[in-house]
């Protein structure tokens, strides 16, 4: 019988924030979740967000159309702010969705009629920018293995996002597998989504040691369905990560997301600066 050893964290890190610059690569990131949309205006090079990062409500219904006015109203006023402002090069946007090749194939937290829709399209064309649109939970991994917790790390990195719901990113050797749906694994007859997210606990009014029990379980079982070398725990919930990360006993290394909430638009809006440089290239090579 093997036993579960203390998991080894990494020290806690604020998340970077650049004062920008006018010949900066800026572009705008988006995260979508079920109660809030977060955004900010990031440097896509140094993996920060350029000011603060600030929330409007999600809209209810959240049908595409009532999402990309909401964005559009979002680019207009940043682009319009005193001082440096500008235009945003590209937007990349995170979705609680499967993404496949720019079209939602599912729709957590959403309205149901993103299924099958061309989100990359509808966005590019409501938002008239180049828009790159991927899964939130991929986005905030991305983010975390090319700036934050798991920068360099090698083997299998399994980055989980504690919010509303759960989301998840795998990576192997630093590439991502994408689309992972970790939170919607079934454990004791129930979906996890809603049992082990960072909401449950407010709904529920879970103390830490209550939470705690059930967020081991469900690692747990992640770990003998992939036996991950690395763990980073993400979500709002990661603002508080001294109450639950040090009560875990994984196999697996086990550290809070350096990025902290703001990793999916970090990881957004770098996705989308990958697109406008390779938009140029292909231009350039006409």
């Amino acid at each position: 019988m093997t036993c579960a050893l203390p998991s080894v964290r990494t020290p806690p890190t604020v998340p970077p924030v650049s004062r920008g610059g006018d010949d900066d690569a800026r572009c705008l990131g988006v995260d979508i979740g079920g109660t809030s949309i977060k955004y900010a205006v990031v440097d896509p090079v140094r993996g920060a967000t350029v000011g603060p990062v600030r929330r409007v409500p999600t809209p209810d219904p959240a049908t595409p159309a009532a999402v990309v006015a909401v964005l559009r109203g979002v680019l207009e006023k940043l682009e319009g702010a005193p001082g440096p402002g500008g235009p945003l090069t590209g937007v990349g946007v995170g979705v609680p969705a499967i993404i496949d090749h720019g079209i939602a194939r599912s729709a957590a937290h959403l309205d149901d009629s993103w299924i099958g829709t061309d989100a990359r399209e509808l966005l590019a064309v409501g938002l008239g920018r180049e828009v790159a649109v991927l899964n939130d939970a991929d986005a905030a991994g991305l983010a975390e293995v090319r700036f934050g917790a798991a920068r360099g790390a090698a083997g299998t990195v399994l980055v989980i996002t504690l919010g509303t719901g759960i989301g998840s990113a795998l990576f192997l050797d630093g590439e991502l597998i994408p689309n992972s749906e970790f939170g919607h694994v079934w454990l004791d007859g129930r979906d996890v989504d809603g049992w082990a997210g960072a909401s449950a606990r407010m709904v529920e009014a879970l103390d830490w040691p209550a939470y705690t029990d059930r967020l081991q379980r469900y690692l747990s079982h992640l770990e003998r369905l992939i036996s991950p070398d690395l763990i980073v725990l993400g979500g709002g919930i990661s603002e508080r990560h001294q109450d639950f990360l040090p009560h875990l006993r994984l196999r697996a290394r086990v550290a809070p997301a350096q990025l902290r909430n703001a990793a999916g638009i970090v990881g957004a809006g770098r996705q989308a600066h990958l697109g406008v440089v390779r938009a140029s290239s292909l231009a350039g090579a006409r």
